[in-house]
């Protein structure tokens, strides 16, 4: 009786040794964790405007602006097309505060897939018409709020591969400024005209145009009216859509009640206001004379004299 116990007990230790010994020692190592699924990347944006002197202030972006954006990615290493929808990013508001804002976070589409971004300024929550988007220019631009609501900025940076860092958009002007500055001729003082009454009036400009959010370019519509621009300390500005007008009348300075109009010439009997482009018209004016002495020049100086009278 003891010898079989004695090998039943034999038995029963080899058998606990070859279970607990001997095994895979991969199974006595703590499982390997899931890698991370990647984040999305998030697109962020730094957008200025491309004239030193202008904006939308004529500065730059000020706080609570706001511009549209339109992100379209490129499809087989080729660029997209723009479309009214269905883009990656469809007219998504980015709104400023020291950094652009989007109302809902935009992601690239993965970590490589390039893709073009459309800016516009300033921003419409209804877009009926890409390629011909309508904008209404005040008539009446006396005021600082009406000449900026006047300004229209577009800009498009291509070809941009996903990136951490912030995506460039230089917004340029798709309008023209003009500016009235009036001087003093024989009869008046700088002080006399100082305290005289003097407005100015730009007269039989279209006030209405249409933008091509996929180019920029803009064309003017509608019915000819007057502009009243904004009195500033060096003179008169006004926002303008880019349009080819009749000299003869195109400005009237009125000085204690006394109207001076802006005359033909006969070799230049139009003049053209051109998209991004400063218009500035400096006159002179005589009480001696049956008239006013004009010189324009260009944002952009495009080597023509464009002088001419009042009367």
């Amino acid at each position: 009786m003891k010898l079989k116990f004695l090998s039943w007990t034999l038995l029963a230790l080899c058998l606990g040794s070859c279970s607990s010994g001997g095994g895979n020692e991969e199974d006595l190592l703590p499982p390997t964790p899931e890698p991370e699924p990647e984040k999305p990347l998030l697109v962020k944006l730094n957008c200025q405007v491309g004239a030193p002197e202008s904006r939308a202030t004529d500065y730059g972006f000020e706080k609570g602006d706001a511009i549209g954006i339109y992100m379209v990615n490129y499809k087989d290493g080729a660029a997209g097309t723009l479309q009214p929808a269905g883009n990656h990013a469809d007219n998504l508001r980015f709104t400023y505060d020291a950094t652009w804002t989007p109302d809902t976070p935009l992601y690239w589409q993965d970590t490589e897939t390039k893709a073009d971004f459309y800016l516009y300024y300033p921003y419409s929550g209804s877009v009926t018409d890409l390629h011909a988007h309508a904008v209404d220019i005040p008539t009446d631009q006396s005021t600082e709020a009406a000449y900026k609501q006047g300004d229209f900025l577009w800009g498009k940076t291509g070809g941009v591969a996903p990136t951490e860092q912030a995506v460039s958009i230089t917004a340029h002007h798709v309008f023209s400024s003009t500016v009235v500055k009036v001087k003093a001729g024989n009869g008046f003082t700088e002080e006399t005209l100082a305290a005289a009454d003097v407005s100015v009036c730009l007269n039989g400009l279209r006030h209405q145009a249409t933008v091509d959010l996929a180019t920029g370019n803009a064309s003017s519509v509608g019915e000819v009216s007057s502009i009243i621009p904004l009195k500033e300390a060096d003179g008169w500005r006004a926002i303008v859509a880019p349009q080819t007008v009749e000299r003869e009348g195109l400005v009237t300075i009125t000085v204690d009640g006394k109207a001076y109009n802006l005359t033909q010439d006969e070799n230049n009997p139009q003049f053209t206001f051109q998209a991004g482009k400063r218009h500035t018209f400096t006159i002179t004016v005589s009480k001696t004379s049956s008239g006013v002495n004009v010189d324009i020049g260009a944002w952009e100086d495009d080597g023509i004299d464009h002088g001419g009278v009042a009367e």
